[in-house]
Protein backbone atom coordinates (compact mmCIF):
# COMPACT_ATOMS: atom_id res chain seq x y z
CA UNK A 1 0.00 0.00 0.00
CA UNK A 2 1.65 3.25 -0.63
CA UNK A 3 1.66 5.58 2.27
CA UNK A 4 1.43 9.10 2.20
CA UNK A 5 -0.62 12.06 4.22
CA UNK A 6 -3.69 10.76 5.09
CA UNK A 7 -3.74 8.09 2.61
CA UNK A 8 -3.05 4.87 4.90
CA UNK A 9 -4.97 3.02 7.36
CA UNK A 10 -7.59 4.36 9.38
CA UNK A 11 -5.55 5.93 11.91
CA UNK A 12 -3.51 8.28 9.18
CA UNK A 13 -6.44 10.21 8.17
CA UNK A 14 -7.29 12.93 10.51
CA UNK A 15 -10.59 12.76 13.18
CA UNK A 16 -12.37 15.61 12.22
CA UNK A 17 -14.81 18.06 14.77
CA UNK A 18 -18.05 18.29 13.44
CA UNK A 19 -19.22 20.39 11.37
CA UNK A 20 -15.80 19.99 8.97
CA UNK A 21 -16.27 19.55 5.50
CA UNK A 22 -15.78 16.31 3.86
CA UNK A 23 -15.52 16.01 -0.04
CA UNK A 24 -16.13 12.55 -2.08
CA UNK A 25 -14.68 11.99 -5.24
CA UNK A 26 -17.01 9.82 -6.93
CA UNK A 27 -20.10 10.03 -5.36
CA UNK A 28 -22.69 8.54 -7.16
CA UNK A 29 -21.27 5.24 -7.02
CA UNK A 30 -23.45 3.27 -4.68
CA UNK A 31 -20.77 2.86 -1.67
CA UNK A 32 -19.82 6.54 -1.68
CA UNK A 33 -23.20 8.05 -1.81
CA UNK A 34 -23.84 5.94 1.59
CA UNK A 35 -20.50 6.57 3.19
CA UNK A 36 -21.57 10.64 2.49
CA UNK A 37 -25.18 10.03 3.76
CA UNK A 38 -23.03 8.37 6.90
CA UNK A 39 -21.14 11.35 7.01
CA UNK A 40 -24.36 13.98 6.65
CA UNK A 41 -25.77 12.07 9.31
CA UNK A 42 -23.03 13.12 11.77
CA UNK A 43 -23.15 16.42 11.42
CA UNK A 44 -20.78 17.06 9.18
CA UNK A 45 -20.81 19.71 5.81
CA UNK A 46 -20.41 16.94 2.90
CA UNK A 47 -20.11 17.97 -0.94
CA UNK A 48 -19.41 15.63 -4.07
CA UNK A 49 -18.20 15.24 -7.43
CA UNK A 50 -19.32 12.86 -10.43
CA UNK A 51 -19.12 12.26 -13.83
CA UNK A 52 -22.65 12.02 -15.61
CA UNK A 53 -24.57 12.41 -12.38
CA UNK A 54 -27.19 9.64 -12.66
CA UNK A 55 -30.11 8.13 -10.50
CA UNK A 56 -31.03 6.36 -7.75
CA UNK A 57 -27.76 7.23 -6.03
CA UNK A 58 -28.01 11.01 -7.63
CA UNK A 59 -31.69 10.98 -6.06
CA UNK A 60 -30.91 10.19 -2.94
CA UNK A 61 -28.39 12.71 -2.52
CA UNK A 62 -30.20 15.65 -3.25
CA UNK A 63 -33.45 14.34 -0.96
CA UNK A 64 -30.53 14.72 1.42
CA UNK A 65 -29.50 18.20 0.50
CA UNK A 66 -25.65 17.43 -0.61
CA UNK A 67 -24.03 19.18 -3.30
CA UNK A 68 -22.85 17.39 -6.36
CA UNK A 69 -20.58 18.66 -8.78
CA UNK A 70 -21.44 17.24 -12.45
CA UNK A 71 -17.74 16.94 -13.62
CA UNK A 72 -14.32 16.61 -12.17
CA UNK A 73 -12.28 19.65 -11.88
CA UNK A 74 -9.38 21.05 -9.68
CA UNK A 75 -11.67 24.22 -8.94
CA UNK A 76 -14.07 21.60 -7.20
CA UNK A 77 -11.37 21.56 -4.39
CA UNK A 78 -12.54 25.69 -3.20
CA UNK A 79 -13.10 26.00 -0.91
CA UNK A 80 -10.57 23.53 0.50
CA UNK A 81 -12.54 20.76 1.99
CA UNK A 82 -10.86 19.16 5.52
CA UNK A 83 -10.91 15.58 4.30
CA UNK A 84 -11.62 14.07 0.90
CA UNK A 85 -12.28 10.35 0.09
CA UNK A 86 -11.58 9.10 -2.91
CA UNK A 87 -13.51 6.50 -4.71
CA UNK A 88 -12.00 3.56 -6.52
CA UNK A 89 -13.73 5.08 -10.41
CA UNK A 90 -10.82 7.92 -9.64
CA UNK A 91 -8.19 7.46 -11.87
CA UNK A 92 -4.41 9.40 -11.05
CA UNK A 93 -4.65 11.79 -14.17
CA UNK A 94 -8.31 12.42 -12.98
CA UNK A 95 -7.94 16.54 -13.03
CA UNK A 96 -8.88 16.41 -9.30
CA UNK A 97 -6.73 13.73 -8.23
CA UNK A 98 -3.98 15.70 -9.35
CA UNK A 99 -4.97 18.96 -7.65
CA UNK A 100 -5.91 16.85 -4.86
CA UNK A 101 -2.09 15.44 -5.00
CA UNK A 102 -0.42 19.11 -4.92
CA UNK A 103 -2.35 20.44 -2.66
CA UNK A 104 -1.38 18.57 0.29
CA UNK A 105 -5.15 18.32 1.45
CA UNK A 106 -5.55 14.88 3.59
CA UNK A 107 -7.07 12.26 1.59
CA UNK A 108 -8.41 8.72 1.75
CA UNK A 109 -10.18 5.66 0.69
CA UNK A 110 -13.83 4.47 1.08
CA UNK A 111 -12.68 2.22 3.21
CA UNK A 112 -10.25 4.17 5.18
CA UNK A 113 -12.79 6.49 5.89
CA UNK A 114 -15.60 3.81 6.98
CA UNK A 115 -12.65 2.36 9.33
CA UNK A 116 -11.58 5.46 10.89
CA UNK A 117 -14.82 7.64 11.20
CA UNK A 118 -17.85 4.83 11.87
CA UNK A 119 -16.62 1.27 12.95
CA UNK A 120 -13.34 2.18 15.23
CA UNK A 121 -13.41 -0.44 17.66
CA UNK A 122 -17.05 -2.41 16.77
CA UNK A 123 -17.35 -6.05 16.50
CA UNK A 124 -17.12 -6.41 12.52
CA UNK A 125 -18.83 -9.09 10.45
CA UNK A 126 -17.97 -9.41 7.24
CA UNK A 127 -19.02 -11.14 4.68
CA UNK A 128 -17.36 -12.09 1.47
CA UNK A 129 -17.61 -13.75 -1.83
CA UNK A 130 -18.82 -13.97 -5.44
CA UNK A 131 -21.94 -14.37 -4.88
CA UNK A 132 -25.00 -14.12 -2.45
CA UNK A 133 -22.97 -11.23 -0.31
CA UNK A 134 -25.24 -8.76 -0.34
CA UNK A 135 -28.23 -10.53 0.50
CA UNK A 136 -26.24 -12.43 3.37
CA UNK A 137 -25.02 -9.31 4.82
CA UNK A 138 -28.72 -7.53 5.11
CA UNK A 139 -29.72 -10.56 6.46
CA UNK A 140 -27.51 -10.78 9.10
CA UNK A 141 -28.35 -7.03 9.81
CA UNK A 142 -31.76 -7.79 9.80
CA UNK A 143 -31.66 -10.12 12.48
CA UNK A 144 -29.31 -7.96 14.16
CA UNK A 145 -31.93 -5.11 14.41
CA UNK A 146 -34.93 -7.51 15.31
CA UNK A 147 -32.55 -8.52 18.03
CA UNK A 148 -32.28 -5.41 19.60
CA UNK A 149 -28.63 -5.05 18.95
CA UNK A 150 -28.86 -1.62 16.98
CA UNK A 151 -26.44 -2.19 14.14
CA UNK A 152 -24.48 -0.30 12.06
CA UNK A 153 -23.86 -1.42 8.49
CA UNK A 154 -22.55 -0.48 5.35
CA UNK A 155 -23.75 -2.73 2.50
CA UNK A 156 -23.90 -2.74 -1.48
CA UNK A 157 -27.36 -3.15 -1.97
CA UNK A 158 -30.67 -1.69 -0.61
CA UNK A 159 -32.34 -3.86 2.40
CA UNK A 160 -35.97 -3.58 1.61
CA UNK A 161 -36.64 -3.50 5.62
CA UNK A 162 -34.33 -0.33 5.68
CA UNK A 163 -34.95 1.63 2.71
CA UNK A 164 -31.15 2.45 2.90
CA UNK A 165 -27.80 0.80 2.58
CA UNK A 166 -26.29 2.10 5.43
CA UNK A 167 -27.04 2.87 9.18
CA UNK A 168 -25.14 4.46 11.71
CA UNK A 169 -26.12 2.04 14.35
CA UNK A 170 -25.35 2.58 18.31
CA UNK A 171 -24.54 -0.68 19.64
CA UNK A 172 -21.15 -2.33 19.43
CA UNK A 173 -21.63 -4.61 15.92
CA UNK A 174 -21.26 -3.43 12.58
CA UNK A 175 -22.00 -5.36 9.61
CA UNK A 176 -19.98 -4.77 6.35
CA UNK A 177 -20.35 -6.41 2.36
CA UNK A 178 -16.46 -7.46 2.10
CA UNK A 179 -16.05 -6.35 -1.74
CA UNK A 180 -12.70 -7.78 -3.55
CA UNK A 181 -12.73 -4.93 -6.40
CA UNK A 182 -9.58 -2.39 -5.66
CA UNK A 183 -9.47 0.15 -3.32
CA UNK A 184 -8.16 3.96 -4.89
CA UNK A 185 -5.72 4.34 -6.85
CA UNK A 186 -3.12 5.17 -4.48
CA UNK A 187 -3.98 1.38 -2.96
CA UNK A 188 -4.83 -1.41 -5.38
CA UNK A 189 -5.49 -3.99 -2.80
CA UNK A 190 -9.10 -5.14 -2.14
CA UNK A 191 -11.53 -3.07 0.01
CA UNK A 192 -12.62 -6.53 2.08
CA UNK A 193 -8.41 -6.48 3.27
CA UNK A 194 -9.18 -3.19 5.22
CA UNK A 195 -12.28 -4.44 7.42
CA UNK A 196 -10.48 -6.98 10.62
CA UNK A 197 -13.28 -9.08 10.93
CA UNK A 198 -14.08 -10.47 14.10
CA UNK A 199 -16.68 -13.31 12.08
CA UNK A 200 -15.85 -13.82 8.39
CA UNK A 201 -18.40 -15.26 6.33
CA UNK A 202 -17.13 -16.94 2.19
CA UNK A 203 -20.11 -17.94 0.21
CA UNK A 204 -18.14 -18.14 -3.01
CA UNK A 205 -15.62 -18.41 -5.34
CA UNK A 206 -15.44 -18.02 -8.78
CA UNK A 207 -13.90 -15.82 -11.44
CA UNK A 208 -14.99 -12.17 -11.88
CA UNK A 209 -13.19 -8.42 -12.15
CA UNK A 210 -11.62 -9.06 -15.56
CA UNK A 211 -10.45 -5.58 -15.28
CA UNK A 212 -8.47 -6.30 -12.46
CA UNK A 213 -7.92 -10.09 -11.75
CA UNK A 214 -6.03 -12.02 -14.59
CA UNK A 215 -7.42 -15.27 -13.14
CA UNK A 216 -9.51 -16.83 -10.38
CA UNK A 217 -6.08 -17.92 -8.34
CA UNK A 218 -5.43 -14.31 -8.29
CA UNK A 219 -9.23 -13.64 -6.06
CA UNK A 220 -8.40 -16.77 -4.37
CA UNK A 221 -4.93 -14.96 -3.13
CA UNK A 222 -6.71 -11.94 -1.94
CA UNK A 223 -9.61 -14.38 0.05
CA UNK A 224 -6.40 -16.41 1.39
CA UNK A 225 -5.26 -12.68 2.89
CA UNK A 226 -8.74 -12.15 4.10
CA UNK A 227 -9.42 -15.41 6.46
CA UNK A 228 -5.52 -14.65 7.95
CA UNK A 229 -6.86 -10.94 9.19
CA UNK A 230 -9.75 -13.08 11.46
CA UNK A 231 -8.36 -13.35 15.38
CA UNK A 232 -7.86 -16.36 16.58
CA UNK A 233 -11.11 -15.72 18.99
CA UNK A 234 -12.73 -14.90 15.81
CA UNK A 235 -15.05 -16.98 13.88
CA UNK A 236 -14.82 -18.46 10.26
CA UNK A 237 -17.83 -19.46 8.48
CA UNK A 238 -17.34 -20.96 4.96
CA UNK A 239 -19.80 -22.50 2.54
CA UNK A 240 -18.80 -26.42 2.07
CA UNK A 241 -20.42 -26.78 -1.56
CA UNK A 242 -17.60 -24.45 -3.10
CA UNK A 243 -14.10 -26.68 -3.64
CA UNK A 244 -12.27 -23.34 -3.77
CA UNK A 245 -13.77 -21.99 -0.78
CA UNK A 246 -12.77 -25.11 1.00
CA UNK A 247 -9.45 -24.97 -0.66
CA UNK A 248 -9.07 -21.20 0.48
CA UNK A 249 -10.02 -22.52 4.54
CA UNK A 250 -8.52 -25.40 4.72
CA UNK A 251 -4.70 -24.70 5.78
CA UNK A 252 -5.76 -21.78 7.68
CA UNK A 253 -4.81 -22.24 11.56
CA UNK A 254 -8.52 -20.54 12.95
CA UNK A 255 -11.65 -23.10 12.95
CA UNK A 256 -14.03 -23.09 10.47
CA UNK A 257 -17.81 -23.86 11.01
CA UNK A 258 -19.04 -24.98 6.74
CA UNK A 259 -22.47 -24.28 6.21
CA UNK A 260 -24.13 -26.05 3.18
CA UNK A 261 -26.55 -29.05 2.23
CA UNK A 262 -24.09 -32.12 3.17
CA UNK A 263 -24.90 -33.76 6.14
CA UNK A 264 -21.17 -33.07 7.32
CA UNK A 265 -21.66 -29.22 7.13
CA UNK A 266 -21.41 -27.67 11.10
CA UNK A 267 -24.79 -25.83 9.30
CA UNK A 268 -27.05 -27.61 6.86
CA UNK A 269 -30.09 -26.20 5.40
CA UNK A 270 -32.78 -28.59 4.08
CA UNK A 271 -35.74 -27.18 2.05
CA UNK A 272 -39.08 -28.87 3.20
CA UNK A 273 -41.45 -27.56 0.79
CA UNK A 274 -41.97 -23.85 -1.15
CA UNK A 275 -44.98 -22.17 -1.90
CA UNK A 276 -46.19 -18.60 -3.02
CA UNK A 277 -45.21 -17.14 1.25
CA UNK A 278 -41.62 -18.63 0.24
CA UNK A 279 -39.63 -21.44 1.55
CA UNK A 280 -40.20 -23.62 4.39
CA UNK A 281 -36.56 -24.90 5.65
CA UNK A 282 -34.71 -26.72 8.31
CA UNK A 283 -31.32 -25.52 9.86
CA UNK A 284 -29.67 -28.07 11.38
CA UNK A 285 -26.42 -27.60 13.57
CA UNK A 286 -23.58 -30.43 14.08
CA UNK A 287 -26.86 -33.07 13.13
CA UNK A 288 -28.73 -31.03 15.56
CA UNK A 289 -31.96 -29.65 14.47
CA UNK A 290 -32.29 -25.96 15.46
CA UNK A 291 -34.31 -24.36 13.73
CA UNK A 292 -37.27 -24.17 11.08
CA UNK A 293 -39.58 -21.90 9.62
CA UNK A 294 -40.58 -19.86 6.22
CA UNK A 295 -38.33 -17.90 4.28
CA UNK A 296 -40.04 -15.21 1.76
CA UNK A 297 -37.46 -15.68 -0.38
CA UNK A 298 -37.28 -17.69 -3.74
CA UNK A 299 -34.42 -20.10 -4.66
CA UNK A 300 -32.66 -22.83 -2.53
CA UNK A 301 -29.46 -20.48 -2.97
CA UNK A 302 -31.45 -18.14 -0.70
CA UNK A 303 -32.24 -20.84 1.83
CA UNK A 304 -28.02 -21.07 1.71
CA UNK A 305 -28.14 -17.48 2.19
CA UNK A 306 -30.03 -17.70 5.30
CA UNK A 307 -28.06 -20.68 6.68
CA UNK A 308 -25.06 -18.27 6.68
CA UNK A 309 -26.80 -15.49 8.41
CA UNK A 310 -27.91 -17.82 11.34
CA UNK A 311 -24.31 -19.06 12.14
CA UNK A 312 -23.30 -15.81 12.25
CA UNK A 313 -25.55 -14.76 14.01
CA UNK A 314 -25.17 -17.85 16.61
CA UNK A 315 -21.36 -16.55 16.84
CA UNK A 316 -22.69 -13.69 18.87
CA UNK A 317 -25.26 -14.96 20.95
CA UNK A 318 -28.12 -15.35 18.97
CA UNK A 319 -30.23 -18.41 19.25
CA UNK A 320 -30.86 -20.22 15.44
CA UNK A 321 -34.64 -20.47 15.88
CA UNK A 322 -35.19 -16.42 17.18
CA UNK A 323 -32.48 -15.51 13.72
CA UNK A 324 -34.46 -17.62 11.83
CA UNK A 325 -37.94 -16.36 13.04
CA UNK A 326 -36.64 -12.93 12.54
CA UNK A 327 -35.44 -13.94 8.90
CA UNK A 328 -39.54 -14.45 8.38
CA UNK A 329 -39.90 -10.77 8.17
CA UNK A 330 -37.19 -10.04 5.96
CA UNK A 331 -38.02 -8.25 2.66
CA UNK A 332 -35.17 -8.58 0.32
CA UNK A 333 -33.13 -6.54 -1.30
CA UNK A 334 -33.49 -3.89 -3.88
CA UNK A 335 -32.70 -5.86 -7.72
CA UNK A 336 -32.45 -9.14 -6.25
CA UNK A 337 -35.57 -10.82 -7.57
CA UNK A 338 -37.49 -7.22 -6.71
CA UNK A 339 -41.20 -7.39 -8.20
CA UNK A 340 -41.52 -4.51 -9.71
CA UNK A 341 -45.29 -4.48 -10.60
CA UNK A 342 -48.00 -6.38 -12.97
CA UNK A 343 -49.25 -4.69 -16.01
CA UNK A 344 -51.83 -6.30 -18.29
CA UNK A 345 -51.32 -9.86 -16.38
CA UNK A 346 -47.38 -9.21 -17.21
CA UNK A 347 -44.98 -9.50 -14.21
CA UNK A 348 -41.76 -7.89 -14.25
CA UNK A 349 -38.82 -8.75 -11.95
CA UNK A 350 -35.79 -6.79 -11.69
CA UNK A 351 -32.46 -8.84 -10.60
CA UNK A 352 -28.57 -7.61 -10.37
CA UNK A 353 -27.49 -10.84 -11.68
CA UNK A 354 -24.53 -10.82 -14.22
CA UNK A 355 -22.01 -13.45 -13.50
CA UNK A 356 -23.36 -16.82 -15.16
CA UNK A 357 -23.70 -18.48 -12.04
CA UNK A 358 -26.31 -15.81 -10.56
CA UNK A 359 -27.78 -15.68 -13.57
CA UNK A 360 -28.41 -19.60 -13.35
CA UNK A 361 -30.10 -19.67 -9.90
CA UNK A 362 -32.09 -16.32 -10.43
CA UNK A 363 -33.45 -17.87 -13.34
CA UNK A 364 -33.67 -21.14 -12.12
CA UNK A 365 -35.34 -19.59 -8.72
CA UNK A 366 -38.49 -17.05 -10.74
CA UNK A 367 -38.84 -20.47 -13.12
CA UNK A 368 -39.76 -22.92 -10.08
CA UNK A 369 -41.73 -20.00 -8.15
CA UNK A 370 -43.88 -19.35 -11.21
CA UNK A 371 -43.51 -22.65 -13.00
CA UNK A 372 -47.30 -22.61 -14.26
CA UNK A 373 -46.09 -18.85 -16.32
CA UNK A 374 -43.57 -18.14 -19.60
CA UNK A 375 -40.05 -17.16 -18.24
CA UNK A 376 -38.54 -14.44 -20.32
CA UNK A 377 -35.11 -13.34 -19.64
CA UNK A 378 -33.88 -10.11 -20.72
CA UNK A 379 -29.90 -9.99 -20.08
CA UNK A 380 -27.53 -7.19 -20.25
CA UNK A 381 -23.33 -8.43 -20.27
CA UNK A 382 -22.54 -4.98 -18.71
CA UNK A 383 -19.81 -5.69 -16.36
CA UNK A 384 -15.78 -5.95 -16.98
CA UNK A 385 -15.55 -9.46 -17.00
CA UNK A 386 -19.38 -10.29 -18.85
CA UNK A 387 -18.37 -7.90 -21.90
CA UNK A 388 -15.99 -10.35 -22.24
CA UNK A 389 -15.82 -13.96 -23.59
CA UNK A 390 -14.61 -15.48 -20.75
CA UNK A 391 -17.92 -17.12 -20.02
CA UNK A 392 -19.42 -17.12 -23.62
CA UNK A 393 -19.89 -20.93 -23.26
CA UNK A 394 -21.22 -21.02 -19.80
CA UNK A 395 -24.18 -18.52 -20.21
CA UNK A 396 -25.60 -20.90 -22.33
CA UNK A 397 -26.00 -22.87 -19.76
CA UNK A 398 -27.07 -20.32 -17.77
CA UNK A 399 -30.09 -19.49 -19.75
CA UNK A 400 -32.22 -22.99 -20.07
CA UNK A 401 -34.37 -22.78 -17.62
CA UNK A 402 -36.60 -19.29 -19.13
CA UNK A 403 -38.48 -20.08 -22.12
CA UNK A 404 -37.81 -17.23 -24.16
CA UNK A 405 -34.34 -15.68 -23.64
CA UNK A 406 -34.06 -11.57 -24.96
CA UNK A 407 -29.97 -10.35 -24.60
CA UNK A 408 -28.79 -7.07 -25.42
CA UNK A 409 -25.21 -6.92 -27.03
CA UNK A 410 -22.31 -5.60 -24.86
CA UNK A 411 -22.13 -1.94 -25.04
CA UNK A 412 -18.51 0.53 -24.41
CA UNK A 413 -16.46 -2.41 -25.70
CA UNK A 414 -14.22 -0.40 -28.41
CA UNK A 415 -10.99 -0.93 -26.24
CA UNK A 416 -11.79 -4.70 -26.04
CA UNK A 417 -10.23 -6.77 -28.79
CA UNK A 418 -12.85 -8.02 -30.86
CA UNK A 419 -11.94 -11.89 -30.55
CA UNK A 420 -12.27 -11.27 -26.34
CA UNK A 421 -15.82 -9.70 -26.95
CA UNK A 422 -18.68 -11.22 -25.62
CA UNK A 423 -21.24 -11.76 -27.92
CA UNK A 424 -25.33 -11.67 -27.54
CA UNK A 425 -25.82 -12.82 -30.72
CA UNK A 426 -23.47 -15.99 -30.81
CA UNK A 427 -25.31 -16.28 -27.37
CA UNK A 428 -28.48 -16.61 -28.89
CA UNK A 429 -27.58 -18.83 -31.89
CA UNK A 430 -26.16 -21.37 -29.74
CA UNK A 431 -29.68 -21.34 -27.51
CA UNK A 432 -31.84 -21.49 -30.33
CA UNK A 433 -29.21 -24.54 -31.36
CA UNK A 434 -30.87 -26.29 -27.76
CA UNK A 435 -34.18 -25.60 -28.68
CA UNK A 436 -34.63 -22.29 -26.87
CA UNK A 437 -36.16 -18.92 -28.07
CA UNK A 438 -33.55 -16.55 -28.19
CA UNK A 439 -33.12 -13.13 -29.94
CA UNK A 440 -30.22 -10.73 -29.61
CA UNK A 441 -30.58 -7.03 -30.25
CA UNK A 442 -27.53 -4.04 -30.86
CA UNK A 443 -29.27 -1.70 -28.47
CA UNK A 444 -32.22 -1.32 -25.74
CA UNK A 445 -34.30 0.63 -28.01
CA UNK A 446 -34.99 -2.76 -30.71
CA UNK A 447 -35.12 -4.80 -27.89
CA UNK A 448 -37.67 -2.68 -26.07
CA UNK A 449 -39.68 -2.97 -29.35
CA UNK A 450 -39.32 -6.46 -29.81
CA UNK A 451 -40.95 -7.05 -26.16
CA UNK A 452 -43.99 -4.76 -26.52
CA UNK A 453 -45.01 -6.80 -29.38
CA UNK A 454 -43.75 -10.65 -28.10
CA UNK A 455 -45.09 -10.16 -24.52
CA UNK A 456 -48.88 -11.87 -23.40
CA UNK A 457 -50.39 -12.10 -20.28
CA UNK A 458 -49.16 -14.27 -18.22
CA UNK A 459 -45.75 -13.77 -18.81
CA UNK A 460 -42.94 -13.31 -16.28
CA UNK A 461 -40.20 -11.12 -17.57
CA UNK A 462 -37.14 -11.22 -15.38
CA UNK A 463 -34.69 -8.19 -15.85
CA UNK A 464 -30.68 -9.13 -15.34
CA UNK A 465 -28.10 -6.47 -15.45
CA UNK A 466 -25.77 -4.67 -13.24
CA UNK A 467 -26.51 -1.31 -14.23
CA UNK A 468 -29.64 0.86 -15.15
CA UNK A 469 -29.86 -1.28 -18.63
CA UNK A 470 -31.19 2.39 -19.75
CA UNK A 471 -33.97 2.33 -17.17
CA UNK A 472 -35.89 -0.50 -19.56
CA UNK A 473 -38.18 -1.59 -16.70
CA UNK A 474 -39.89 1.61 -16.20
CA UNK A 475 -40.00 1.91 -20.08
CA UNK A 476 -41.60 -1.84 -20.59
CA UNK A 477 -44.30 -0.50 -17.73
CA UNK A 478 -45.56 2.74 -19.70
CA UNK A 479 -44.83 0.97 -22.86
CA UNK A 480 -47.63 -1.61 -21.81
CA UNK A 481 -49.95 0.56 -19.89
CA UNK A 482 -49.89 2.85 -23.05
CA UNK A 483 -50.83 -0.17 -25.41
CA UNK A 484 -53.10 -1.74 -23.00
CA UNK A 485 -51.84 -4.95 -23.77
Amino acid sequence: MEKGLGKGDADDIPLLPRPAHVHLMGICGTGMASLAGMFHESGYRVTGSDQAIYPPMSYFLRDLGIRVIDGYRASNLDPVPDLVVVGNVIRQTNPEAVELERSGIPFTSMPGALNRYFIGNKTRIVVAGTHGKTTVSAMIAWVLYQEQRDPGFMIGGVPENFKRNYRLGGGPLFVIEGDEYDTAYFDKGPKLLHYNPQIAVITSCEFDHADIYSSVEGIKDQFRAFVKLVPSNGSLIAYRGDDRVLEITGDCDRPVQTYGTESVANWRGIKLDEGPEGIRALIMNDGQRVASGTLPVFGFHNVLNAVAAVAAAANVGIAPQRALDALGSFKGVKRRQEILGEESGILLIDDFAHHPTAVKVTCDAIHSRFSDRRLVAVFEPRTNTSRRAIFQELYVHAFLSADLIVLREPRDVAKIPGTERFSSERLAHDLRHLGKAAQAFADTDGLLEFLSKELRPGDVVLTMSNGSFDDVNSRLLASLKESGK
